[in-house]
């Protein structure tokens, strides 16, 4: 009985001894170069565009840009309110539908992302930016050109590239004076952007001797056109200009060479990619189409030589998100937050030089000086061969 207290007596002493010993210290802070790292925080930037379906191309370079801006963020981090931010993408597909493209908006809403790159599409952005801006979240699309985006007095809403209003009358102003077109026909895709930016290039054309010869609408789904084609080739147009994507521009220039129709066709950015002249074929040799901005050609060669180095040639917008990825990370370290009810107001002030030349805003968050830039198909290669800036046109020099 004795032995056993005994024991026990030695265990008791041996445990007491164990808790009063001393405790292990803390790790040591990490260290980045010579500063001590300071407590993290991980900030959601979301994109939305279509991943799938016939632009999903497009969409896929867009998100390419948030990507690679990102990235480049999180190998060089920064310090914003005293702590060390980490960036976090988070992606949707809104699948170039409207409908779609709301749910998507409350969805990120409810994610709490602290901004949104996006849309691609002007009829998707339009009502998606209602919903981010009664959330106080900041939108910035590097693609969606019809004026309205940005005319509803939504502080919250901005965009890297130029305007329909400012495109439509820049590629006018080239088929009138430059092509010496004498008659136009239009069609248009029903779409926000589609119709649009054929409104303002009707518009414009009223202003010079050029005499409409006809308008047909068809829609963004479409993938026969030869019935308004037939309608339109009764009509001997020099130039057919379509308002709409890549994916309805391609088909319909093949089947209007089918059919004998010899006129220029005539696009706006949606459809002035390679895309048009892979669908196309050799019948997209010589369109005319411009781009809401400079050429990727004209984009930085750090931000080139990373993007191609890592995701192949750029698409179109790739540039245009990629700096509208960096608005964003300015305003945060301009407004020294992350919160977007603190940076949303800095966005309005930035100014950088990005890959696509020096971004700022004006009061309606559209960017100041944006360029048009008129191409030509050229061996199935779009070429840029002039540049407009305010409504004066020169020829592009590389």
């Amino acid at each position: 009985m004795q032995t056993f207290w005994r024991l026990g007596l030695a265990v008791i002493v041996a445990l007491s001894l164990a808790a009063c010993g001393p405790k292990e210290e803390a790790p040591p802070a990490k260290k980045t170069g010579s500063a001590t790292e300071a407590p993290g925080v991980t900030v959601k930037i979301a994109h939305a565009g279509p991943l799938t379906g016939s632009i999903a191309h497009l969409g896929k370079d867009n998100e390419n840009g948030v990507r690679l801006a990102l990235d480049q963020a999180n190998a060089n981090p920064i310090m914003i309110g005293g702590k060390l931010v980490t960036f976090e993408l988070l992606s949707e597909d809104d699948q170039a539908d409207p409908k779609v493209g709301t749910t998507v908006a409350q969805k990120l809403v409810d994610e709490k992302v602290a901004a949104v790159i996006g849309h691609l599409n002007s009829g998707v952005s339009i009502p998606a930016s209602n919903i981010y801006h009664k959330a106080g979240i900041p939108m910035i699309s590097g693609s969606a050109t019809n004026p309205t985006l940005t005319e509803r007095g939504l502080t919250t809403v901005f965009r890297t590239v130029g305007r329909d209003d400012q495109q439509g009358p820049a590629l006018a102003m080239y088929l009138a004076h430059n092509v010496k077109a004498t008659t136009v026909a239009l069609i248009d895709d029903k779409t926000a952007y589609g119709e649009g930016v054929a409104n303002e290039v009707e518009k414009a054309l009223k202003g010079t001797p050029v005499t409409l010869v006809g308008r047909e609408r068809t829609s963004d789904r479409e993938t026969d056109f030869k019935a308004i084609l037939t309608k339109l080739k009764a009509r001997r147009p020099d130039v057919i200009f379509h308002g709409g994507m890549d994916a309805t521009a391609g088909p319909m220039i093949r089947q209007a060479r089918e059919l004998g129709i010899t006129a220029t066709f005539a696009l706006g950015d949606g459809g002035c990619t390679n895309e048009t002249a892979r669908l196309a074929g050799t019948a997209a040799e010589g369109l005319i189409c411009s781009q809401a901005g400079l050429p990727s050609e004209a984009a930085g060669k750090a931000f080139l030589d990373d993007f191609t180095a890592r995701y192949g040639d750029v698409k179109q917008y790739a540039p245009y998100v990629y700096d509208g990825t960096l608005a964003v990370i300015e305003a945060m370290k301009r407004a020294d937050s992350v919160d977007p009810a603190i940076f949303g107001p800095a966005m309005a002030s930035v100014r950088f030089t990005g890959a696509t030349g020096t971004v700022e805003f004006d009061a309606k968050g559209d960017r100041k000086n944006a360029d048009i830039t008129i191409f030509t198909m050229k061996h199935g290669r779009l070429v840029p061969i002039a540049l407009v800036q305010n409504g004066l046109v020169s020829a592009f020099k590389r």
